[in-house]
């Protein structure tokens, strides 16, 4: 697993007091999983607990999880650019530039690379501090499921073949 941190602003609560806030399309950390980039845009405790915001570029035809739930946190993706497909419980869904995807908490999802460009979303994480699972991970904190147990997440691993194989997928990391 490659990793790498680009960190210019540090993870403070945001006080408007302060003056505007700008992140640049190449501010804030970012770090690679294999098939799914993360750039940290806002943190929990910028927003008070309510929200954090992560980009996700995505390389073309790419996996970016296996099946997985979780149990605390409703995740709502933008699509800025490219295609996404998602598995959300039994239904696959395809979303393009300027759509937008719900994926709920409690229910088995995925989502991918369906096209043969770049995709990159805005994933909208509420409330926050699941952006912190990216962040161990990078970091090399345990396994997918010992660092997933912590935040309240379920991988089915046993998936990843069959999604891979039914929409034409690569998954580089090793499950």
């Amino acid at each position: 697993m490659s990793t790498t941190t680009h960190d210019r602003h540090p993870a403070v609560r945001f006080d408007p007091a302060a003056g505007p806030r700008l992140i640049g399309p190449s501010d804030g950390k970012a770090v690679d999983l294999g098939a799914l980039g993360i750039r940290f845009m806002a943190w929990s405790e910028e927003t008070g607990g309510g929200f954090s915001l992560v980009e996700h570029p995505i390389p073309p035809h790419h996996l970016c999880a296996p099946l997985h739930r979780h149990s605390n946190e409703d995740e709502y993706s933008f699509v800025l650019e490219g295609r996404m497909g998602a598995q959300l419980g039994d239904d696959v869904v395809y979303a393009d530039a300027g759509d937008f995807v719900f994926k709920p908490r409690d229910q088995w999802h995925t989502f991918w690379n369906a096209g043969d460009t770049p995709c990159r979303i805005l994933e909208i994480i509420a409330p926050g501090g699941f952006e912190r699972f990216f962040e161990e991970m990078a970091a090399g904190a345990g396994t997918p499921d010992e660092v997933g147990a912590r935040y309240g997440l379920e991988f089915d691993f046993d998936s990843v073949p069959t999604l891979c194989e039914r929409h034409g997928l690569k998954f580089p990391l090793a499950v």
